[in-house]
C-alpha cells in the first residue's frame, strides 16, 4: 500500500488533450510504505488527500503548499529512514515547482 512519488515531464503540442504526453523524469519508490504511513498520520490537508489506492496529480502551483507540509512532517519524524524518503520527495517537489511543465504524481498501489 505504498505511495510512489513520480516526477513527470508533460508535453502537449497544441490544445488537444489527446496529444498530451508524459515522460517519467525521476521517482521515489515507497516499497516500505513509509510515505503512505506519514501521509495517513498527518493532519495536513494536502497530505491527507494522498490516496494509497489511487493517484493524486500535483502541478507547480500546488508545490508551495506541498513543500510546506513535507517540511512540517520532516521536522517531526524521528527515524532516519523517514527523514531520508521525505528529503528525496522534497527534492522532486522542488524540481516540479521550478518548471511549469512538470507534474508530481503520487501513485498508490
Amino acid at each position: 500500500m505504498g505511495v510512489d512519488v513520480v516526477l513527470k515531464q508533460v508535453s502537449q503540442p497544441g490544445t488537444s488533450p489527446k496529444r498530451r504526453r508524459l515522460q517519467q523524469v525521476d521517482a521515489v519508490l515507497d516499497g516500505s510504505d513509509v510515505f503512505a504511513r506519514i501521509c495517513e498520520s498527518s493532519n495536513l490537508p494536502m497530505l491527507n488527500r494522498v490516496d494509497p489506492y489511487g493517484t493524486l496529480i500535483l502541478t507547480a502551483q500546488d508545490m508551495p503548499q506541498f513543500l510546506s507540509e513535507v517540511d512540517a512532517v520532516t521536522s517531526s519524524v524521528d527515524r532516519g529512514t523517514d527523514r531520508d524518503i521525505l528529503t528525496a520527495i522534497r527534492s522532486l517537489a522542488q524540481q516540479c515547482a521550478a518548471e511549469a511543465s512538470m507534474e508530481l504524481h503520487l501513485e498508490g498501489d
